[in-house]
């Protein structure tokens, strides 16, 4: 891998006017998917493991906006 890459994945990236919007939104709309998902699925493993990944795909895409703005 890239080394410029490697240093960007392990440095702080400070919230800025242009990001924080683009964070919010998408955790505010990865709780509301949390939410159905919890509503509507019977208490479960495969319940269990949705959740995680809907919050797994939310921290990936908040470090995506992070990395890459």
């Amino acid at each position: 891998m890239d080394p410029k890459v490697v240093k960007n994945n392990f440095t702080y990236h400070k919230p800025t006017e242009k990001t924080i919007p683009k964070y919010e939104t998408i955790r505010e709309e990865g709780k509301t998917f949390s939410e159905k998902i919890n509503d509507m699925c019977p208490e479960s493993r495969e319940k269990s493991i949705v959740l995680r990944k809907i919050e797994e795909a939310v921290m990936w895409a908040n470090a995506s906006v992070a990395r890459n703005e």
